[in-house]
């Protein structure tokens, strides 16, 4: 049980990764007396991340900050629509999708980024999604696409461990976007190769967030933990 009244933080991974990816913020957070949660993101279709996300929020007695990380981005729009005890919502280098938009479509009037070049299909449907391959970044180019600027044995290490994005995922329609009806917050990365960093000022935006850049990549929250932290505690100290 969370202290009732006291913000929790729910940390919200994104395709290629897991929530481990967040250990230097949650070591962050929790230094300075936050309660956090990083709960897994299945990456098998929008509807059902976002219906995962808001069954573990839910459960949680008090408000609650949502963080996303890239398609975590998308998954915390949707799933923050319907949840009354969510207070704010915090976007590192993350999709933020209008309803009727998919992390593909939000991207199309911006040069493509590495990632379209490094990412691979399986030969085989992906486990648990509609239909359709998974989605992998080939390992030759993993480091310069999702974390230039982590060590290279740390990348080495996420990339062996990458967990795919189910493809149906990333063409999916949002249906709902909880932005419209809370304060955001969005870290740009401004040396990104798998978001363009434009796309992600557009998002940004549009949304009216409050907006901080910094010089990092993709992963920038691994690499910069303690710079994640402090936008997620200026969301705290708002909402």
């Amino acid at each position: 049980m969370t202290d009732p009244g006291k913000s929790s933080v729910v940390l919200v991974h994104g395709a290629f990764a897991d929530a481990s990816g967040f250990t230097g913020v949650i070591s962050e957070l929790l230094a300075s007396g936050h309660s956090v949660v990083a709960p897994p993101n299945p990456l098998r279709g929008l509807g059902d991340d976002a219906a995962a996300i808001q069954a573990v929020v839910a459960a949680i007695d008090g408000p609650v900050v949502l963080v996303g990380h890239s398609y975590g981005g998308a998954v915390i729009t949707q799933a923050s629509a319907s949840l009354d005890n969510v207070t704010a919502l915090v976007y590192l280098a993350a999709f933020s999708l209008n309803e009727g938009e998919s992390c593909s479509t939000v991207q199309e009037p911006f040069p493509p980024s590495m990632l379209a070049d490094t990412v691979r299909p399986t030969l085989y449907d992906a486990p648990g999604a509609g239909g359709g391959p998974d989605l992998y970044i080939d390992p030759a180019g993993f480091r310069e696409t999702f974390c230039a600027d982590v060590a290279v044995n740390l990348a080495q290490a996420m990339c062996a461990a990458q967990r795919p994005l189910a493809a149906a995922a990333f063409t999916e329609n949002a249906t709902a976007a909880g932005w419209k009806r809370l304060p955001t917050w969005y870290q740009v990365a401004r040396h990104d190769h798998a978001i363009p960093p434009d796309a992600q000022r557009y998002m940004a935006g549009r949304m009216g967030s409050t907006v901080e850049e910094i010089d990092g990549s993709h992963s920038a929250f691994i690499a910069q933990p303690a710079a994640a932290a402090d936008i997620i505690r200026r969301a705290l100290a708002k909402s």
